[in-house]
């Protein structure tokens, strides 16, 4: 509880993983990949209750253990087609009422309770109804382009920016999945957490902003979750002096070693 609000933490896990089989539950240093989400929303100092939500018995099963409450996802909520707000609504729908609904997704587990409690007390400072971290983009999108069949590079780049140095460009950040808070009544309104007034972003450094959708990601998350438990100790006080030296494209490339 938060001045008097409280906060559902909601994790969805379903079974079926197209591109990672298994990723929810997958060893990640020791523990499977949803315990850090469930142990990062229980070490908040604002969260009142956090419920996982699969159609996997498995995923339930291992999530009781670490801690978690639990609600079964009908099947039909769970395929490829299926929406985080449909898994969000049915355990809304199956929970006492709480004032603010926060999304915290297994596939990002570098994400922690201070990182969680930092966003709520930004929620509060904004006086906002929702609040969704991003980071700063790894690369400028300025640097991107699409490309024709015949891969003509002539016009790929705005002349304007050919001969700027990177860090002179403007600063574009990404969305990074790790958290999501909402006014429960304005989420289930707004059907979504994105495209609604009275929103803010939540600025996360890169390094604890990895998504894992693939066996790259999964492996880039090993070695820095790794590096966390065995070598750098302590989280925050460590990796705070490191953020402007490390990146992701340093962690690929030991993985690509």
């Amino acid at each position: 509880m938060y001045k008097n609000k409280t906060f559902l933490a909601i994790i969805p896990a379903r079974g079926g993983s197209k591109r990672l089989p298994r990723k929810n539950i997958l060893d990640l240093c020791g523990k499977p990949l949803i315990a850090w989400s469930i142990e990062a929303g229980l070490k908040s100092k604002y969260i009142d209750k956090i419920v996982v939500s699969s159609d996997d018995d498995e995923i339930l099963d291992i999530s009781v253990k670490f801690g978690a409450d639990t609600i079964k996802r009908p099947s039909e909520l769970a395929s490829d087609t299926s929406t985080t707000f449909d898994a969000i609504k049915h355990s809304i729908d199956n929970l006492e009422h709480y004032d603010y609904v926060v999304l915290l997704q297994p596939t990002s587990p570098l994400r922690n309770e201070k990182h969680i409690d930092d966003a709520i007390d930004l929620l509060d400072t904004k006086k906002a109804d929702f609040i969704i971290s991003v980071c700063e983009c790894e690369h400028s999108p300025l640097w991107t382009n699409t490309l024709s069949e015949n891969l003509k590079f002539d016009n790929f780049l705005d002349r304007k920016i050919i001969n700027t140095r990177s860090q002179d460009l403007t600063k574009f950040y990404r969305l990074n999945g790790s958290i999501f808070i909402a006014n429960t009544d304005k989420f289930l309104h707004n059907r979504s957490f994105y495209g609604a007034k009275n929103s803010f972003a939540f600025i996360m450094p890169q390094i604890y902003s990895i998504d894992i959708d693939t066996e790259l990601d999964f492996e880039i998350s090993k070695v820095i979750a790794d590096k966390q438990i065995n070598k750098w100790g302590g989280v925050e006080s460590n990796l705070k002096p490191l953020n402007s030296q490390l990146s992701i494209q340093y962690f690929k490339s030991l993985n690509a070693a």
